[in-house]
């Protein structure tokens, strides 16, 4: 049955259900993808009682249609091109430059912000659910599993809300991950169609969340 969620916060209640073999587990994190993923992924850790951090993913949205993802980039340096769609719609190297360039600074804006001088979670030996809002194309959360692997994580569980119906199945192939989602709607369009609301997530609420989220590690409980 095809469900609309009325916020990114049932939708991480539900999401949280379907990880509840990781809840409690003493070598597992939660890492979001700002700035949608995070109002998900607060919701996933609070109810598994894991800790939470971000990992900062830029859409390459195509010139004119920023919403069509051609690639994407990840913390670590990551850029990863569909090259096929790039040449399909005629996007000049140099626009392609510009685009990534200024995608970069946002980067680099928000990883400044949401983190300050506190230093990413250690990732090694660790399983690592990294959560978004959902999953169109998937090339933002393989640009994000490629970066996390870098460090070197025991393993990598891909977990959001909705997807569309081919992309989990990609995603596992192409990344060798766990992908996990509380629904596959079929036809998808896109991942908004499939919330009541979708409006953009403040820097100022990502910031709050995490605040949050760290204030409950440290009194040792969640709520």
């Amino acid at each position: 049955m095809q469900y609309r969620f009325k916020d990114r916060r049932e939708a991480g209640v539900m999401l949280a259900e379907k990880l509840r073999s990781y809840a409690g587990c003493s070598d597992a994190i939660v890492l979001a993808l700002p700035r949608g993923g995070v109002p998900v992924a607060y919701e996933v850790a609070s109810a598994l009682g894991l800790p939470l951090d971000v990992f900062v993913v830029r859409k390459i949205g195509a010139p004119g249609h920023e919403e069509f993802a051609v690639g994407s980039i990840a913390s670590g340096g990551v850029c990863l091109i569909d090259r096929t769609s790039v040449r399909g719609l005629g996007v000049p190297e140099a626009v392609l430059d510009q685009i990534i360039e200024r995608e970069q600074r946002e980067l680099d804006r928000r990883e400044k912000l949401y983190r300050g001088t506190e230093r990413p979670l250690d990732l090694r030996e660790k399983t690592v659910i990294i959560v978004d809002d959902g999953l169109a194309t998937g090339l933002t959360m393989r640009a994000a599993v490629s970066a996390v692997r870098k460090h070197g994580p025991k393993e990598i569980v891909v977990a959001v809300p909705v997807c569309a119906p081919l992309s989990c199945d990609e995603l596992e192939r192409e990344t060798d991950t766990w992908c996990i989602c509380v629904q596959s709607p079929e036809p998808f369009y896109a991942v908004g169609m499939w919330y009541d609301n979708f409006e953009q997530t403040s820097d100022e609420e990502v910031q709050e969340l995490l605040e949050r989220a760290a204030k409950t590690k440290t009194e040792g409980h969640f709520v």
